[in-house]
């Protein structure tokens, strides 16, 4: 059969392309005096959430070369490989990581020779860090592997599951938050939730062996505290309980509203715990239950009843 010939349309504007963009314009030209933004013409003002996801693409296949780097690398090349792609992914990074410090500081009006040495340094910084995020993902990869009974090989994890996917750009995404640019950060994290169904704020501190099994819909707020060795499932919340507001009305930044989970605690699926309150050591807690208070190291509570140190709730 021959390819359909293309239905004739009309070579006119039919669309009234001109009166479009110029209200578009207007659109553009109103948020702006609004915000107090630069009306003169200029280059991109924010960082690319496209050229981010290349920069995290980029230092995957780095810091995992032979199973997350390109099909035709061989052992013998690895080291060229991670090098050459650092270098790309760094400078890239580079450029990001300066929109996003000429954006956060745009009040300011700081000199650009000064902004251009922070950007330098922050990635000097992020690039020394690099080897320690990979080991903290090497225990992920290990507790995923021994925690989950049909995973056939560590491998098959980290080509497979989305919550070590997921736990790879927020160990990216953290110590970018880290060092000082929090909108780089969520841009990493934000790519991650949309491919994984998994939202984990970058200001989260996760400690080392972190599994999340099945992974869709799992939610850790900004200031979440995580210990050793925790394990959760699909659908867990570690939310705010509370959203204070200060005397102008707004919401009250940055405060410790997210749970604190101690080490070797489990988290069944569908559970919610909310506010600043502590899982402690090695507690379990059941399926889809909602936690709003401290839990006692060791307790084990499910939507039956709950039991801790060993007593009948």
């Amino acid at each position: 059969m021959g390819a359909t010939p293309p239905i004739p349309f009309d070579a006119t504007d039919a669309f009234d392309l001109g009166t479009v963009v110029g209200d578009l314009a207007e659109a553009r030209r109103r948020w702006r005096v609004a915000r107090g933004r630069p009306l003169e013409p200029g280059g991109r003002e924010l960082p690319s959430r496209d050229e981010l996801a290349r920069v995290v693409g980029q230092l995957r296949g780095a810091l995992f070369p032979m199973r997350l780097g390109p099909p035709d690398l061989r052992q013998e090349s690895e080291d060229f490989y991670v090098g050459h792609t650092l270098d790309v992914a760094l400078h890239a990074l580079q450029g990001q990581v300066l929109l996003a410090l000429r954006h956060q500081d745009r009040e300011q009006r700081p000199d650009e020779t000064a902004l251009r040495a922070r950007a330098t340094a922050l990635v000097r910084d992020f690039a020394h860090d690099l080897p320690a995020i990979r080991t903290l993902l090497d225990s992920d990869v290990v507790a995923a592997f021994e925690g989950d009974p049909a995973a056939r090989s560590v491998d098959e994890v980290l080509l497979c599951y989305p919550g070590v996917h997921a736990m790879i750009h927020h160990r990216i995404a953290h110590r970018l938050h880290v060092l000082g640019v929090p909108l780089i950060a969520r841009i990493v994290a934000e790519i991650a939730h949309g491919e994984t169904g998994i939202d984990i704020h970058p200001g989260a501190r996760i400690g080392a062996g972190f599994f999340i099994d099945h992974g869709t819909g799992v939610v850790i707020g900004e200031t979440a505290v995580i210990g050793q060795r925790v394990r959760v499932y699909q659908a867990v919340t570690l939310g705010a309980k509370r959203f204070p507001v200060e005397a102008n009305g707004h919401l009250a930044k940055g405060l410790a509203r997210h749970p604190v989970v101690e080490d070797d605690v489990v988290i069944y699926a569908g559970a919610t715990v909310l506010g600043r309150v502590t899982i402690g050591r090695g507690a379990t807690i059941g399926g889809n239950l909602w936690v709003t208070h401290d839990v006692a190291p060791g307790s084990h509570l499910t939507q039956a009843r709950s039991r801790e140190n060993g007593a009948a709730g």
